[in-house]
């Protein structure tokens, strides 16, 4: 009896649940077929724009650009559509779109596999029928059920319009970036040529771009996706039979030049703007970029920005008069926050003639000289070194396989110069990166070693660095590629002490009815100690060490009443000239070159570039609070001699060496090295320094007093006696006056 029971009430609910299943199915029936196609009309003439994304500055006042506006579209029959150019979009967007019926079931079957195999969920599936639904009919449409409402219309659309009339429609309004609708808009504006005319390789970058129009813009930042995404097409094209091996052949080595771009009208802060656009497209996807009406609100400071451009262009041409560097580029950032305040990408974004709408400021592929020493530095002072300590500027030869004396930089062995061609012999590191002296820098890099100072500038927001095995020791000198962008905002670790905060160009996203998408928050990490970053700040705001170089108050980079902190950097083969300059709430970079990495006139940065970088920070500073770097604490007196840069008191403790004699790289505070000599580089630096005693005498100095604090003892050593008392000699021994240096040939 309890059986029967138990089966009546499976029965009851089977049927209670299909019966709920039969009204749920019936009701979906229903709805849908309440849904109607609009007039052919309306589908015709339809846009694919809906409502406007407007992006703002920072005061959401000045309008930097509305998308929509000027918006350009040309209408053409089908029959005036380059078969070429149909085949690609097919290839790519919808290889089946002639045999199904609106919905590609197989195809979002694939799409899903894809999703889940790679975890990317960005396949998508949509056939071109339901892209024209959502592009036409659907424009306003988010609600829940949307995808719903776009699979049920694309089967109606098949039922009264043929494929060709469809696919017609979708070629004449699919965005293609910026105010470009539709293929013939965009054959003209990238060939200057009718649809109807284009080339199989033509064909094939246009049909690349629809999946992300702004990022693989032929005039953006992505070139090479580009490239790699238009041989995709040319692969999908000839897989699937709509063209030869040798037509692919043909299409793959064919050189397609597109034209210059045209004035966006009423555009301000194009590199920025563009910027922010390519952000907003990798995050919200196109469809809410070119239809959602959002509302941007960008960290730009248009009064900033407008001070930058107007100094890129005033000393863009001047530079190319005078030094043949035709471009350049400037950043400004908050490090408080990682707002970027200014984006000026060239020196003009509309001269055609310098490929201004190339945006240098974000090409990751520009070499940073020396303004990538201090991270080697910061590297060092994180490890125990010292402002004060000391390092030989001396002659030297940096390959284990190349002889001492060798002080060459042919067939693998490397013996750099410095700019000015001189050799000051022992140096503090403040002198050294103050005058950005390149032998010490190298041996610093060597004692930090290339992998630490690699994760020190990754820390600080470097990312475009390899592994260390792509370097050698010539990193220090600039030898990594790096962007202005990132190479700024890392400085900025320096300026707000060792805190970063990386760069951000958006400080909220509002969609069209007001709610918020997106409002930044300050993600702030503690990257480098507070203390190395200090010391940094306080030796590149030492006007008076850069004295020797620039003087005090002529220098470009002195501002009375303000401390201001600066590095420049110039490649040796005078491609790239840097000027990175900060103080605690502000930082700008500059940089000047070409476009095409052909060299300038070989001069340094200090000539190039600084005049525009000190024109654009009289003109912001003021603006700014005045404030000042934290100081460093001071040098501890417990320290080794060489740390704290009593170098001369080697000669009481058995000479003078290389610092290699007394520091061990991985733990400069600790014991001495057992055995000195078994470091690779040890024989090379040891030559160098004995070379260069040798021509400047000492007079050995006697002991004569106490060694307060004791200096470190090593293996088999006796502490000194002392036979006297002076007072007023701090180091306890006598010495002759060091020589000036003397010029080496």
């Amino acid at each position: 009896m309890k059986e029967r029971r138990k089966d009546f009430k499976k029965r009851n609910r089977f049927f209670l649940a299909g019966t709920v299943v039969l009204f749920i199915g019936a009701g979906i029936l229903l709805w849908g077929a309440s849904l109607r196609i609009p007039d052919l009309s309306d589908l015709s003439a339809a846009t694919s724009v809906a409502q406007s994304t407007k992006i703002y500055d920072r005061t959401g006042q000045v309008l930097l650009y509305d998308m929509s506006q000027n918006v350009r579209r040309t209408e053409v029959p089908y029959d005036e559509i380059s078969q070429n150019l149909k085949n690609a979009v097919l290839a790519i967007e919808d290889k089946n779109f002639y045999n199904h019926g609106g919905i590609d079931f197989r195809g979002i079957g694939r799409a899903l596999i894809a999703d889940i195999e790679g975890l990317s969920f960005s396949q998508g599936g949509s056939t071109i029928t339901q892209q024209v639904v959502k592009n036409t009919i659907l424009t306003n449409d988010k609600t829940p059920t949307r995808k719903i409402k776009e699979a049920i219309l694309s089967e109606k659309l098949e039922g009264v319009l043929s494929k060709d009339q469809i696919f017609n429609i979708y070629l004449n309004a699919v965005p293609l970036g910026g105010s470009i609708y539709g293929v013939e808009e965009a054959s003209q504006n990238f060939y200057g040529k009718a649809s109807k005319d284009l080339t199989i390789a033509e064909s094939a970058y246009i049909a690349a771009m629809i999946q992300a129009p702004t990022h693989y813009s032929p005039y953006g930042q992505y070139k090479n996706e580009l490239e790699a995404r238009k041989n995709l097409v040319l692969k999908e094209m000839l897989s699937n039979g709509f063209i030869n091996q040798a037509d692919y052949d043909a299409a793959t080595k064919e050189v397609v030049t597109f034209k210059p771009k045209q004035d966006t009208g009423g555009i301000k802060a194009p590199h920025f703007v563009f910027f922010v656009i390519n952000y907003l497209e990798q995050k919200y996807g196109d469809d809410a970029l070119q239809r959602g009406g959002l509302k941007v609100t960008t960290t730009l400071d248009w009064t900033i920005e407008q001070a930058a451009e107007s100094v890129a262009k005033q000393y863009g041409t001047t530079n190319q008069k005078n030094f043949n560097a035709s471009n350049d580029a400037v950043v400004v950032i908050d490090p408080k926050t990682g707002d970027i305040l200014s984006m000026v990408g060239s020196r003009d974004y509309f001269d055609s003639a310098v490929e201004g709408n190339f945006n240098v400021a974000t090409s990751p592929n520009r070499q940073p000289g020396s303004t990538f020493k201090p991270f080697v530095y910061t590297t060092l002072f994180n490890k125990g070194f010292t402002p004060s300590s000391i390092l030989f500027d001396v002659p030297t030869q940096f390959s284990v396989n190349c002889a001492p004396n060798d002080f060459t930089s042919n067939n693998g062995c490397f013996s750099p110069d410095n700019f000015d061609g001189l050799f000051r012999g022992p140096i503090t590191i403040r002198e050294a990166l103050a005058l950005s002296i390149n032998i010490p820098a190298v041996k610093a890099l060597y004692i930090a070693g290339i992998d630490n100072s690699i994760q020190t500038a990754k820390a600080m927001g470097i990312t475009t660095l390899n592994g260390a095995d792509q370097y050698g020791l010539t990193l220090v000198l600039g030898s990594g590629q790096v962007s202005l962008l990132e190479m700024t905002s890392a400085y900025g670790v320096f300026a707000n002490d060792g805190v970063r905060n990386p760069y951000r160009s958006v400080l909220k996203v509002e969609d069209a009815s007001g709610s918020t998408l997106e409002e930044g928050d300050v993600a702030s990490t503690q990257v480098i100690p507070a203390e190395s970053s200090r010391q940094i700040s306080d030796i590149l705001s030492d006007n008076n060490a850069k004295a020797s170089e620039y003087g005090v108050e002529g220098s470009p980079f002195y501002f009375p009443g303000r401390q201001v902190a600066s590095k420049t950097g110039t490649t040796n083969d005078s491609r790239d000239a840097w000027v990175i300059g900060y103080t605690p709430n502000l930082v700008v970079g500059t940089w000047a070159g070409n476009n095409d990495n052909s060299p300038m006139v070989k001069k340094v940065a200090g000539l190039i570039v600084a005049p525009m970088w000190h024109d654009l920070m009289e003109k912001i500073l003021p603006n700014t609070p005045n404030e000042s770097f934290v100081a460093p604490q001071p040098v501890d007196q417990n320290l080794k001699p060489v740390l704290r840069g009593d170098w001369q008191a080697e000669y009481a403790l058995g000479g003078v060496h290389n610092i290699l004699y007394w520091v061990n790289k991985a733990d400069p505070t600790g014991p001495a090295p057992v055995n000195p000599a078994s470091d690779s580089q040890y024989a090379n630096w040891e030559y160098g320094v004995q070379t260069w005693l040798g021509s400047h005498p000492y007079t050995a100095p006697a002991l004569v007093q106490p060694i307060n604090p004791p200096y470190y003892l090593f293996p088999g050593q006796i502490a000194p006696t002392p036979t006297d008392t002076v007072p007023s000699n701090p180091y306890g021994y006598i010495m002759t006056p060091d020589p000036a240096p003397v010029p080496q040939q």
